[in-house]
């Protein structure tokens, strides 16, 4: 399938990050109905190409930007079939893999350092909008075979006043062949 204005399309999910709350949250996606892992006869099984991921940080009232008095700082990330539901901030605690290069769930991570995070680290280097690590391309996408997708936020310096995660997925349905299929399968279990 090709990246075009033909076969690409949006999807798009959000998470609240509650003010002075450590630890993570998450967001969960259902993609069940762009994902069909089983082929059957002739019909190949389909699967959710993921050509790129657009993040967007936020004060959580009225579309606020962040405060530069904002001092929370985050990792974050889309991680295919990870299967964990809505679950609000300080809810989980990411692995310690969980935005690593490593982590074949992982669609797309990043980090976010608010304003004043920065100048009390005296870190003038670091653009405090969300920083991106891992992202999948238009020559390359990254193919989901599971049914969701969970975007996921670890805290480790609480935020000052509640802000809100978001992203937008460009994505096509594929379809794929057996051996693709099941190697996908294989990859993307938690």
């Amino acid at each position: 399938m090709a990246y075009n204005i033909k076969d690409v399309f949006y999807l798009s999910t959000e998470a609240t990050i509650a003010a002075s709350t450590s630890n993570g949250g998450s967001a969960q996606l259902d993609l069940s109905a762009y994902i069909d892992p089983i082929a059957r006869g002739r019909t190949k099984g389909t699967g959710l190409a993921v050509y790129k991921v657009h993040w967007h940080v936020m004060d959580d009232a009225n579309s606020k930007p962040i405060d530069d008095a904002e001092v929370g700082v985050m990792s974050f990330g889309l991680q295919a079939g990870l299967g964990i539901g809505d679950q609000a901030t300080g809810a989980i605690s990411a692995t310690a893999d969980a935005y690593s290069a490593t982590n074949a769930l992982l669609v797309s991570a990043g980090q976010f350092y608010g304003p004043k995070s920065q100048v009390a680290n005296a870190c003038t280097t670091v653009d405090m909008f969300p920083n991106t690590s891992i992202m999948p391309s238009e020559d390359v996408p990254y193919v989901i075979v599971r049914d969701n997708v969970c975007l996921t936020y670890q805290v480790s310096d609480q935020f000052t006043a509640g802000a809100l995660l978001s992203c937008r997925l460009e994505c096509a349905q594929i379809s794929l062949d057996q051996a693709t299929l099941n190697q996908l399968l294989r990859t993307q279990t938690v």
